[in-house]
């Protein structure tokens, strides 16, 4: 996975410096997650690599699928990526292209378990906590896990934030036994 990302970053990279200079975060968003997507359907991925298909014929075949949705800007990608053999990319490429937006545009995608569903002022005090915290606007996905007693855990990316009674059972669990 990693040898992918190397290998999808400096794509990544470039459609976001793109997509920056000209204010078309979303625009390229929807164009990469529409080639991830076309990608990774069976009858177009038998089609990457077979030999009976040269990398324009295949370019040109992707760019008739999109029609009018592909700008001539994700042409060229589509094209580079063929010419290149590096259409299996495409899901990493969105994937990296995200994740630079979502810094660029001071974002973060945050997993929140409570032991119970909290209700709407709750959630919205913890994600103003989280917020001011991280420093950035956090999109939430909620989850519940009556295991965890009470309490929340938060998960930023490589981030943890264990509050739940469960974790700190298990910490002073550890601390008795050392």
């Amino acid at each position: 996975m990693a040898e992918l990302q190397t290998s999808a970053r400096p794509y990544a990279k470039a459609v976001f410096e793109l997509a920056r200079d000209e204010n078309r975060y979303a625009e390229w968003s929807a164009i990469l997650a529409g080639l991830a997507d076309a990608v990774a359907r069976p009858e177009i991925a038998a089609w990457i690599g077979h030999p009976a298909i040269g990398r324009g014929q295949l370019a040109q075949l992707l760019i008739e699928a999109f029609g009018s949705a592909l700008t001539s800007e994700g042409q060229n990608l589509l094209k580079v990526l063929a010419e290149y053999h590096r259409l299996k990319l495409a899901p990493v490429i969105a994937s990296e292209y995200e994740a630079l937006r979502a810094d660029a545009e001071k974002r973060i995608g945050v997993e929140i378990t409570t032991a119970v569903a909290l209700d709407s002022a709750q959630q919205a005090q913890l994600i103003d906590a989280i917020g001011k915290r991280l420093m950035r606007q956090v999109d939430v996905e909620w989850k519940t896990d009556p295991q965890i007693l009470a309490g929340a855990v938060v998960r930023a990316g490589d981030l943890v934030i264990d509050g739940s009674v469960s974790g700190e059972l298990d910490r002073l669990r550890q601390q008795l036994a050392a």
